[in-house]
């Protein structure tokens, strides 16, 4: 590709960007996607269009600032938690793909400038071991937009993202999707008893990050 076709490229990507975010808030998508239950009740008016409107809605919108938590939060409110959790790990990857993406190769240098000093931290650990840092960063944070950014202007190769992040979702969207029920009203506002369900979460992914660590020291010392 000619420095000439990338730009046009990447003007392209920007362009399309700014229709689609144009063409969803004239829609009222971005109304409906900042509440769970409203989400919920327009994709249960779908019926069987709405697996497919899920996950173009999440995918296009939630590494734009839609927090991803609104769509997995909806899915469990809506169907079986299997499907719930099908759903949203193919939204969330996508998702987490289109972000990577968008900053690797549309908008690298504005995204890198942007990138928080607190994440900067684990350069490093992305040089040194980067699956697992991919890992671990997804197991306890999950998918903000920041963290897609920061591995696309990374050093981290495209499918060590791909599978680390898709690994590090499987707990913690297993866990909403089976336990959404529990943690949730149906207007999707949390319960009491997600407190100490949160903290169970929050427990395990530490305990998790704690074995992976004592693990690679080991490995060091042998």
């Amino acid at each position: 590709m000619t420095p000439r076709t990338a730009r046009y490229a990447k003007l392209g990507a920007v362009l399309l960007v700014f229709v689609t975010f144009g063409l969803a808030w004239h829609l009222g998508i971005f109304t409906q996607a900042a509440d769970p239950k409203t989400l919920a009740r327009t994709l249960v008016a779908l019926g069987a269009w709405g697996y497919l409107a899920f996950v173009i809605a999440y995918t296009v919108l939630q590494p734009f600032g839609v927090p991803g938590t609104v769509f997995i939060v909806a899915a469990p409110l809506i169907w079986p938690w299997q499907m719930a959790f099908v759903l949203s790990m193919v939204g969330t990857m996508s998702a987490s793909v289109v972000g990577f993406s968008f900053a690797r190769f549309v908008a690298k240098d504005w995204v890198s400038a942007r990138i928080p000093a607190r994440l900067r931290k684990y350069d490093e650990a992305l040089e040194r071991n980067a699956f697992q840092t991919v890992f671990l960063l997804r197991l306890l944070l999950w998918m903000p937009q920041v963290l897609h950014s920061f591995l696309g202007v990374s050093k981290v190769g495209f499918w060590t993202h791909f599978w680390g992040s898709l690994l590090g979702y499987v707990p913690p969207l297993l866990f909403v999707s089976y336990l959404g029920g529990e943690m949730f009203d149906a207007s999707g506002k949390m319960q009491p008893a997600a407190w100490p369900i949160l903290a169970g979460l929050l427990i395990a992914s530490l305990l998790v990050v704690a074995l992976v660590r004592m693990r690679e020291q080991c490995r060091r010392l042998a």
